[in-house]
């Protein structure tokens, strides 16, 4: 799997079946070597190709002991490639692919579900390679721990059986994760669309379990499961093998401990077992240590890209609640500073929902915090119910990213700019876009803040990439956004004592149901927008398109 491409260096993540040493060739001299490493009878390797050419595709080949793997011998695809960006390339724009929301091949599934966006995405790529994007991100719901296959549920009884604890269809140690990978990945044409475009990624709660770290008694309810320790353990382990650990530029490879303690162990097993359970923590008010930072950036051009971890971090203490603890909210910060014309924000939650949900998330957030118990404890069930645990459950958070986006979008003397202009004074970047999944449908908002502001604010929703929403769900999405609903709901959030929102937000396309998959195109000082559904035969057609520039 290519995962980050660096100037003249990429890293290749591979898993093999047994102890090796791989080594990655590109041609023209480029190359990387690394041996596997061991962790729970399972073998890893993340290889660093180095002296790639600037501004070329470069075909490479993956070696194990000398023997060639991949690509495989009679594969009917075309070469896995590496594309390297020019030297100079501020004037080259960018290309990001994003969505969410992705469960397995309906082979595997066993589920009627309608064409997998990424697979159709794949096999268009195969017959046009020119149109290549320059990132994968891929924004939660990678797998499904929660909602496992027919194969995987199989599986499952027959380690229940052997008396492995845990819920008979759901998976609960790191063994069990690599089934659900294993599932996913090996679909033919996304496994060479891995191999061919860099990708990123970012969890979100059915990694571990649904509405994973929605309130402190949710935890509290958790903790008291026998088997939540290994399903934790497993899950932040998993997830830091097979996808965080390709976040990881090569220099953050150098610099991360874990990647350094586990490349030297001769079996990374217990070191794994107690980082999973180390990092289970999602802060709390008072402390501004993050053990172990799942948020990630990177450049492109001059596009920054600044991924968010919506989940494991949150701080859930009433009163306090927070989507990032104080520390890691400060590195965001940070990364709103630099030398860069477009902003783009991964958010595996929107920060923007339809208007109504929004308002009932808000109520709900005050509503649980009530002095009155029982009235709280309604407030609870209400929420896990139905899943109100957006940035409008975390209101504090909510409007402090709102204020953010405004600052930025100003500019001026005193903002927390980007490009220094005449005078000194900042300039307002060329456009904000907010990358999310999640909610199984697709739609794009852009954020009024009441006043002109120089660059547009805009939410982009996609999702999911194979899954579905069930219809009697539908036109309650859809009346969420009018205007008369949502103000019924901002009537009940006012008499929770929520104040009105900051901002206001108008959705400009969808929603849209099906399996999608969203391509962010920055341009010079345009952001071209567009989000491609999936047809009954499997093909891609354009849904939502916008175009947006200073």
């Amino acid at each position: 799997m290519l995962r980050r491409v660096v100037g003249d260096r990429a890293t290749i993540w591979v898993e093999t079946s047994e102890p090796a040493h791989v080594r990655v060739e590109a041609g023209s001299g480029a190359a990387g070597s690394a041996p596997t490493f061991s962790a729970y009878g399972h073998h890893y390797a993340l290889v660093v190709v180095s002296g790639l050419a600037p501004g070329a595709a470069h075909s490479y080949r993956v070696l194990l002991d000398e023997q060639q793997v991949w690509p495989a011998a009679g594969s009917p695809y075309p070469p896995s490639v590496i594309r390297t960006r020019a030297a100079d390339d501020a004037a080259q724009p960018v290309s990001l692919l994003f969505g969410s929301c992705r469960q397995a091949t309906p082979q595997a599934t066993g589920r009627q579900l309608p064409p997998d966006a990424l697979d159709a995405y794949a096999r268009r790529l195969m017959a046009d390679p020119e149109h290549r994007p320059d990132l994968l991100v891929l924004l939660g719901d990678q797998v499904y721990a929660d909602e496992t296959s027919h194969k995987v549920r199989r599986f499952l009884r027959r380690r229940r059986a052997a008396g492995h604890d845990g819920p008979a269809d759901q998976v609960v140690t790191f063994e069990e994760y690599t089934k659900l990978y294993l599932e996913s990945w090996r679909d033919p044409e996304v496994r060479w669309l891995f191999a061919t475009v860099p990708s990123v990624m970012i969890f979100d709660d059915h990694e571990l379990i649904d509405d994973w770290n929605t309130s402190a008694s949710w935890r509290a309810d958790m903790a008291r499961q026998p088997w939540w320790r290994d399903r934790i353990s497993g899950g932040l382990g998993s997830y830091w093998v097979y996808q965080h650990l390709g976040n990881l530029s090569p220099d953050e490879l150098d610099a991360d401990p874990l990647f350094q303690k586990v490349s030297a162990a001769g079996d990374a097993t217990d070191l794994l077992r107690e980082f999973g359970l180390r990092v289970d923590d999602p802060g709390s008010a008072e402390n501004t240590d993050v053990p172990y930072q799942w948020s990630f950036a990177l450049d492109l051009g001059r596009t920054r890209l600044v991924v968010l971890d919506n989940r494991c971090n949150r701080v859930l203490t009433p009163g306090a609640r927070a989507m990032l603890p104080a520390a890691e909210w400060d590195w965001f910060l940070d990364q709103a500073h630099g030398e860069y014309d477009h902003l783009v924000v991964g958010s595996s939650l929107p920060w923007l929902m339809p208007p109504a949900i929004h308002h009932l998330e808000a109520w709900n957030e005050a509503a649980t915090e009530s002095r009155r118990t029982r009235w709280a404890g309604f407030a609870e069930k209400v929420r896990r119910a139905f899943d109100l645990e957006h940035w409008a459950a975390f209101g504090k958070s909510f409007t402090a990213l709102g204020e953010l986006f405004r600052r930025l979008g100003e500019g001026g003397v005193g903002a927390p700019g980007h490009r220094v202009g005449a005078g000194g004074a900042y300039a307002a970047p060329h456009s904000i876009s907010v990358l999310s999944g999640d909610v199984h449908h697709s739609y794009v908002a852009r954020a009024d803040f009441g006043h002109p502001v120089a660059t547009p604010v805009m939410q982009l929703t996609c999702s999911p990439i194979h899954n579905e929403v069930p219809l009697p769900l539908r036109p309650l999405m859809r009346v969420s956004w009018l205007p008369p609903v949502a103000r019924l709901a901002r009537g009940l959030a006012k008499s929770a004592g929520v104040g009105k929102p900051l901002i206001r937000w108008k959705r400009l396309s969808g929603p849209y149901f099906g399996n999608a998959i969203g391509t962010l195109t920055l341009d010079g000082s345009t952001a071209y927008a567009r989000i491609e559904g999936t047809t009954k035969d499997g093909r891609l057609h354009e849904v939502v398109a916008t175009t947006y520039a200073p």
